[in-house]
């Protein structure tokens, strides 16, 4: 299965970083490119376990809609979406968060599985996998802009 693993450092106390990837506000405002918003479920403020979003968002030219729920959660250090409808055959995001001196260091691990099979599989690799690092690597940026801005909010 695919997987991606992406590293941030943040100059921001743990509890902030931690809010802020789990604001439904802050990651419509992280995917302005796609149009990506919160149409069910919770659909603003913060998430929760066990709590449901609803995403639609334009990718390819195609408006998809993904819905995940927060699967685990041990604030601040971790939690866990995972899709439970959507295009993909399997998509599962984490978010670690691990306190430094000086700030906080986020790990997103997603592994993320096309449902077409064997030719999925090619897409999984070819295309997919550096489509979903880019945004995610957007997305922490804006994180990382908001979490050492000294006005930070989640």
């Amino acid at each position: 299965m695919p997987a991606i693993t992406l590293t941030t450092a943040i100059l921001a106390p743990i509890d902030r970083c931690f809010d802020l990837a789990r604001s439904i506000d802050r990651h419509v405002e992280s995917m302005g490119a796609t149009n990506e918003r919160a149409v069910a479920g919770v659909t603003s403020g913060l998430i929760g376990l066990g709590q449901e979003v609803t995403w639609e968002a334009r990718h390819f030219g195609v408006r998809w809609h993904l819905t995940s729920r927060i699967t685990a959660y041990e604030r601040p250090r971790y939690f866990q979406d995972t899709m439970i409808t959507g295009p993909f055959a399997t998509f599962v995001h984490e978010h670690h968060f691990v306190a430094e001196q000086g700030g906080t260091t986020m790990r997103d691990n997603i592994e993320f599985r096309s449902p077409l099979g064997a030719l999925g599989g090619l897409v999984d690799r070819v295309i997919l996998r550096s489509y979903l690092r880019k945004l995610l690597a957007r997305r922490n940026v804006v994180l990382k802009r908001l979490a050492e801005s000294p006005t930070a909010g989640s």
